[in-house]
């Protein structure tokens, strides 16, 4: 039986790197937990850490939550949508907003259950996700302030997310005008310029931020430690606080070339003799008991760096082990360790039973 593990020590110590470096330059930040699909026994590791702003972008997950600590300030980190309003008003202290109407209906809401609902209106800076676009900012804040129920706490931007455009000391620098000039037209303070998420950290790293951006909101960096630029681990930082280990269940020497007529199979991808690095007539190959339901294969990282995932099935992952001097046997544990999108799919899979052992590290059972 394959399964997850969090080394709680390395996640500390990550925690504390990152809590270091925003405080030495008086910038607020909260942990997004996004990827731990809501798990109560991961977001009391989160709570335990002593941070007190969690950013999530499914409500369901902001409950709990609240749940384990009321104190804790959640930030639902999307537009929200209509049909949610409700919900992320009462259990939501902050959300990020680009439509005028859905702060209107945030505004009724937050009315209707005797709250103030904070609001950071995101402005688009070439990701082409989310964002007011800069031209309309000041009528759309003007608007937005105007709502009862409603305060603004600061403005912010994605980048990165979608189409890989990176921060850039310019676009910081454009964001925080953005701030000036909303202070300076409306005389009101933005409290917040959350312009940082975790590829934002090497320029930080680099001094070349600009002290207006005062927020960041940071998940990958703080379990996974990676430079987002340059792809490699942050110094100071643990790229292993997730690991995955995966049971062989069977061993056996089979041809490289599959026999028969060929189509697609079950992920839609076709063998291709032009995909194989060296078909030396056959190779040992051991399956693993973890498949597609759980995992994309490309996003695991092998430990043991002679071993190469042929590919996988919904159930299973076959791994070439020909290359290694270990002697791996049946009921023997193969790991890897994970990238986000790795630890995402694992994470929220519904084939994954999760249960706590007790011993330093968690473990997270996979079917």
């Amino acid at each position: 039986m394959a399964y997850i593990t969090l080394n709680r020590k390395k996640l500390q110590q990550n925690y504390q790197f990152l809590d270091n470096l925003f405080k030495s330059r008086i910038i607020e930040w909260g942990v997004v937990s996004k990827m731990l699909w809501g798990n109560e026994i991961y977001l009391k590791e989160i709570i335990a850490l002593g941070t007190m702003e969690i950013h999530d972008s499914r409500i369901s997950n902001i409950q709990k939550i609240k749940r384990l600590n009321p104190g804790i300030q959640t930030v639902y980190i999307k537009p929200p949508a209509k049909r949610s309003i409700s919900r992320i008003v009462r259990y939501a202290d902050v959300s990020f907003n680009t439509e005028i109407r859905t702060i209107e209906w945030l505004s009724e809401e937050a009315i209707k259950q005797g709250k103030i609902h904070k609001i950071i209106i995101m402005v688009e800076m070439g990701d082409l996700r989310e964002g007011v676009l800069g031209e309309e900012l000041l009528d759309f804040y003007q608007r937005a302030m105007s709502l009862n129920g409603i305060s603004i706490s600061g403005i912010g931007t994605n980048l990165n997310c979608l189409s890989g455009v990176m921060p850039n000391q310019d676009k910081l620098i454009q964001l925080s005008l953005y701030k000036l000039l909303i202070e300076t037209k409306f005389q009101k303070t933005i409290p917040w310029v959350s312009g940082g998420t975790s590829v934002a950290i090497p320029l930080l790293l680099k001094n070349a931020s600009p002290m207006a951006v005062n927020h960041f909101r940071v998940g990958e960096a703080l379990y996974f430690g990676k430079d987002l630029f340059t792809g490699k681990t942050m110094k100071g930082m643990h790229n292993d606080v997730f690991k995955l280990y995966a049971e062989i269940i069977e061993i056996t020497e089979k041809p490289d070339l599959p026999i028969g007529e060929l189509g697609k199979n079950v992920a839609g991808n076709s063998f291709s003799m032009d995909d194989q690095d060296d078909l030396s007539g056959s190779s040992t190959r051991a399956i693993l008991d973890i498949g597609l339901l759980d995992m994309q294969p490309q996003y695991l990282i092998l430990e043991d760096t002679k071993l190469k995932i042929i590919d996988a099935s919904s159930d299973m992952t076959v791994v070439d082990i020909s290359h290694t001097k270990k002697k791996y046997k049946v009921g023997d544990l193969i790991s890897f360790k994970l990238d986000y999108m790795g630890a995402l799919s694992i994470l929220n899979s519904n084939y994954v039973d999760k249960s706590r052992r007790l011993i330093s590290m968690f473990y997270f059972l996979v079917n």
